[in-house]
């Protein structure tokens, strides 16, 4: 195989999906709906999809059912699937409202894939990298990171949200290494030990303008130095909104690697979120490029831009200003994102 555009690297799910509840229940009691929907889930593998859909050369890099990697492969995801025979994939059932969600996970062989994950990365063959997992080993991954780059490999990394993480002293490292860093509304004031999402963004906001940072109804807000890039969302006739976040850094990424303009990159991320929640689960509803509303649709590579997926620089000039302007309408109306579940990676 070629080397991908997009390698994505992470946790993988059986995703057990009940649909359209009311009220998620309290203690002991029980909740009723007649709509459930079973499909592959995590982070890596909704992004890796969403990606696919876009034309994005993709692969990854997980513990995966047999059924989730032959399901990738379909959608022409390359897989290289960690998961060793007789080990028993992860399941979470999600219980989802229209505006929340709750879950209950079996680890399976997520509980050691982190370190097959470094092994496996450490000769990773693509333009950029994107993790999405919460780490534990902080100084391996540094390593990890630095050497990435050093080789011209871009990385962004969705840590969800991680308690435990948040404390470690290494993190702020970690996310100054790499290109792109992927929080929501919930994570953001977490990570940057913040009582709000307001007194987060300075926090946040560095001199490498890499936090992006995802508003749910609100949109979307590229965090940079030389001034901030928000993007708004529409209203959305929502059925499940498991998997959105991870649907939007689908279409950032795809924007981004074909070097477009910071406002388009969040347009594009939220029309591609909005989109996702469309259908149960994190996958079916994912659109395809054509599906994307064209002026959102980044402009085709030139091959020079292929060598290497571009630093995000901060549009410029009257032609960049006018295309902003023309995105910021055209999101309004059809790009979107919306709330995840703060208390785990969205799948």
């Amino acid at each position: 195989m070629a080397a991908a555009h997009l390698l994505t690297a992470g946790e993988a799910f059986e995703d057990l999906v009940f649909v359209g509840l009311d009220r998620l229940p309290r203690p002991g009691e029980e909740v009723r709906t007649d709509r459930f929907h079973a499909t592959i889930g995590g982070g890596a593998v909704i992004t890796a999809v969403g990606a696919a859909r876009l034309g994005v050369p993709t692969a990854i890099v997980s513990g995966l059912s047999d059924a989730a990697a032959t399901s990738l492969r379909h959608e022409r995801v390359h897989v290289t699937n960690l998961r060793r025979p007789r080990e028993a994939h992860a399941i979470t059932a999600a219980l989802s409202t229209t505006t929340e969600r709750s879950f209950v996970t079996f680890t399976g062989v997520n509980a050691v894939l982190e370190p097959r994950l470094r092994r496996a990365l450490a000769s990773a063959r693509a333009r950029h990298v994107h993790l999405a997992l919460g780490p534990t080993d902080l100084p391996a991954w540094t390593r990890l990171v630095t050497r990435l780059r050093r080789r011209g490999i871009t990385v962004s990394w969705d840590f969800g949200w991680n308690e435990t993480l948040a404390a470690e002293d290494g993190l702020t490292a970690l996310m100054d290494l790499v290109d792109l860093v992927f929080l929501n509304e919930l994570e953001a004031p977490l990570y940057a030990h913040a009582t709000s999402l307001d007194d987060a963004y300075p926090r946040l906001r560095t001199a490498r303008s890499n936090v992006i940072v995802k508003l749910g109804s609100m949109g979307s807000r590229w965090l940079r130095a030389d001034g901030d890039v928000v993007m708004p969302a529409p209203v959305v006739d929502a059925v499940d909104t498991t998997g959105a976040g991870d649907a939007f850094n689908a279409g950032f990424l795809a924007a981004w690697l074909r070097g477009a303009a910071p406002a388009a990159c969040l347009a594009t991320g939220n029309s591609v979120g909005a989109a996702s929640t469309r259908a149960a689960g994190g996958i079916d509803a994912l659109p395809t490029l054509r599906q994307v509303p064209k002026l959102l649709r980044p402009p085709d590579p030139r091959p020079a831009q292929l060598a290497r997926a571009p630093r995000a620089t901060h549009a410029s000039g009257p032609a960049a200003r006018a295309s902003a302007r023309a995105a910021t309408r055209t999101a309004a109306t059809s790009a979107g994102a919306r709330r995840r579940s703060a208390k785990r990676r969205s799948s």
